[in-house]
Parts: C-alpha cells; structure tokens; sequence
C-alpha cells in the first residue's frame, strides 16, 4: 500500500458524498418529507462541491473527472440496460401482462389461506416484474378489500404484501437493485441470483409457513375476470432466458419485441402504442439514468481524492478477514439506505467501496453483489419514509407505523443474511463455482 493517508484528507475527499446525505436528510426531515427534495438536485450540490476538493487543476480539468467518471464503460452498459428494462417493463404492462400475473397468481391459491396466498401473489408478481412499487401498488387494495370483508388487520394484510414484494426486488433480473448491484461489483446476474436465492428462499419459505399457521378469513376477491395466459410468456421468458446465460441487455431487448408481438396480435397493443409504451418506459427511467450519471462521477472524484484509499485504510485496521468485511459492507449500505431511502442509491453509493473489499479480502463478486442488495432491501423494507412505505400506506388509508410491526419478511431476510455470514466458513465459501469473469463496473 502507499503511504498512509491522513485522517483529515481522507475526510475531506469523502465530505461529497457526507454533503448528497445531509443535503437530502435534513431537507427532507426539515420538510417531514422523504420525496419532497430531488434527488438529482442534491447530487447536483454534491458534485459541484465535489470540484472545490480537487486542488491544483483547472476547472475544465475538474470537470472532466466527473465526466470520466459518468462515462466509464460500465456506466455506459448499466444505463443501457435501465433503458431497456423501461422499455419492456412499459410494453409488458400495456400488454396486460401484470393484470394477468396478478390473477393468475390469486386464481391458483387455496381461498383459505388468505395470507400465505398473498404473500406468494406478492413474490411472484414482484419476482416477475422486477418492481416492489408495482407489486404493492397492484395487490395493496386487494390485501385492503379483503380486510373490510372479513374484520381482518388491515396493517398485517398490508405489511404481507409489502414483505413479498422485497423478494422480488430482492431477486428479480429487472429490478434496479440487481441490475445495479451485478454492475457495480462486476458479475453475472445469474451469479448474483444463485448466490441470493441461498438466503432469500428460506426468508420466504420461514415467512410463508408462518403465515400458513396463522388464523387465516376464508375469502376470495371480487371477480379476477379471465386470465390471458400469452400476456405471462415475457416474464416466464425474462427469467428462463436470464438463468439460461443470455446476455442480460439481449433477454430486455429480445423480450420487449416478444411483448410487443403477443400485444399486437391479441389485439391488446396498436403498433404506435407500442412505440409509445417503450418511450413512457424510457422516460419513466430519467431520473434513475440522470442520479447514475452524477453518483458515478461523485465517487470518481472521491477515488481521486483519496476517499476510498482512505476508507480501505481504517477498514483494514478493523477488518480481519472475510466476515467483517461482508459484515461492513452491509452495515455501510443499510445507513446509507437509512439517509437516502432509497435502496438503488444506497448500493450506488457503497458499491465502489464494497468492490474494492470484496477484492482485498478474497469475496467472490456474486456474494458481495447479493450481500448489497438483500441488505439495502431490508432496510428499504422497514423505514416508514420509504417510497414503498408511503404507497402502501396511503392505498390503505393506514399509518406507515402500523404496518412495520408486522413486517415479517425483511426482518426475517436480514436474520438469515446475517446467519449465512457467520454460519458459512471460508473453505465451503471458497469451494462454491466460481464467478464468470464480468468486466462492467463503476470507476475503480
């Protein structure tokens, strides 16, 4: 290693990313408002100041560190991949294919087993479709209509729904925090998933017999309607061609013309309303495109700076091998989670630093990758200021505090994530099949 960084360079090359948190932090608890300050306009501060910490050098020079940074490579190809998961996610709802995912997934559960039906309901459509916000949105005044009927707790029926749609978040190869978090540690989406499936499948399993021995109302929902079963093919294809090892940007690109296909012919979609889904689909990931370009080019001026030389140095007096560092990186990706809420931001903003531990400290890619994800997705799963929260709890006409104590899933997600670190040794850890080599990340 070079020469010891000192303590106060080290803070200084960090205070761009200390002055995105507070900036959003106090803003938003000044305004008692999580999304009431933008996330592009603080990054904008952000970066801005982060120009004053680089000494020495020209303003155009200064500038063009930020854009080095947002224009790395693998910036490049995770953007690309956003653009294309908008695109098809667009076309696979005007299609229909999330109105018949959810009835098919309520039509093929036992109508007494409300609870365990819905949250299976909520994991398979958000498994299928990638978003959690989508999930609760669709199942929410379901879980809330079926309350009504019977007398049931409303918050429990919410929270159900709510917990499963972390396991998709979790899993799914078009979620934001799987195309995200593959990226900026540089492995395959199929790693990553093999690597999660070992510690959200038993999170989802301990969930669902918990729910099938509690007390459960014998009710249906209303009408579902008919089940078009073509408009299910995109997703059942997303995920066999994904675990399959296609390239993930050919299963977007291939699965939004699929889409497009069945739309057209079932009468569903008009060519010209095709094209208009892609664009709402692209357009709908903006912001996300835009908070990527500026978190790219903040962290290149950290690495510049020093900040993560910094940060490698006062881990590496704490961290003694493997388990720490795991254990680091989550705690590092739950605060931020906790100041940002936001899980695709806080994995943007700790992935940097992870890749960098996950390589001095011998972590396959795939586990850091899962590592990041399953925690920012539990932490993202039990503030009551998340975006997933607010939804939830106003489709339900509850308080976000009173669905979080029955919240099981994400507790039961970070217990089990916490047992595979300590539970599994270096040797078994070492023996798994090795990562594919992946190349796309973020500056480094």
């Amino acid at each position: 290693m070079k020469g010891a960084i000192p303590t106060r360079k080290g803070l200084l090359a960090l205070s761009p990313l200390a002055v995105f948190l507070l900036l959003y932090l106090l803003l938003s608890l000044a305004k008692n408002d999580f999304y009431a300050v933008p996330l592009t306009a603080s990054f904008l501060v952000a970066s801005l100041y982060g120009l004053l910490i680089l000494r020495g050098e020209t303003v155009a020079q200064r500038f063009a560190h930020l854009a080095e940074g947002a224009s790395s490579p693998g910036v490049m190809q995770m953007l690309w991949i956003f653009i294309l998961a908008g695109a098809f996610a667009a076309t696979a709802k005007q299609m229909g294919a999330i109105d018949a995912t959810i009835r098919l997934a309520l039509a093929v559960v036992p109508p007494g087993f409300v609870l365990s039906s819905l949250f299976l309901a909520s994991c398979f459509i958000s498994l299928a479709t990638g978003t959690s916000v989508g999930t609760i949105a669709a199942l929410v005044p379901i879980a809330g209509s079926m309350a009504g009927q019977t007398g049931s707790n409303a918050a429990m029926m919410v929270a159900i729904v709510v917990g499963g749609a972390y396991f998709g978040d979790n899993l799914s190869f078009i979620s934001d925090t799987t195309i995200v978090a593959t990226q900026t540690l540089g492995c395959k989406m199929k790693d990553k998933f093999r690597a999660n499936i070992r510690i959200a499948l038993p999170a989802a399993l301990i969930c669902l017999a918990l729910y099938s021995c509690m007390h459960a109302p014998d009710v249906r929902p209303d009408s579902l309607g008919d089940i078009c079963y073509p408009a299910i093919i995109p997703y059942i294809y997303i995920i066999v061609a994904a675990l399959c090892g296609m390239d993930v940007m050919l299963v977007l690109a291939s699965a939004t013309l699929l889409a497009g296909a069945i739309g057209i012919a079932s009468d569903a979609l008009t060519f010209f309303g095709w094209l208009r889904a892609i664009n709402d689909g692209i357009m709908g990931m903006s912001e996300l495109i835009i908070v990527t370009l500026m978190a790219a080019g903040i962290m290149q001026v950290i690495r510049l700076a020093g900040g993560i030389d910094w940060l490698m140095q006062v881990f590496s007096r704490r961290i003694s091998g493997r388990r720490s560092a795991e254990l680091s990186m989550a705690a590092l990706v739950v605060l931020t989670d906790f100041c940002t809420a936001n899980n695709t931001i806080a994995i943007l903003s700790v992935g940097p630093l992870a890749r960098q531990m996950a390589r001095r400290y011998d972590i396959a890619p795939r586990h850091a990758a899962s590592i990041l994800d399953t925690f920012s997705c539990m932490a993202q799963g039990i503030i009551p200021y998340g975006a997933q929260m607010l939804i939830a709890s106003g489709l339900a006409a509850i308080g976000p505090l009173e669905i979080i104590p029955y919240l099981y899933y994400p507790y039961v997600l970070g217990g089990v994530a916490l047992l595979y670190i300590f539970l599994t040794s270096n040797e078994a850890y070492q023996a798994n099949e090795p990562d594919e080599p992946h190349e796309a990340n973020l500056p480094h």
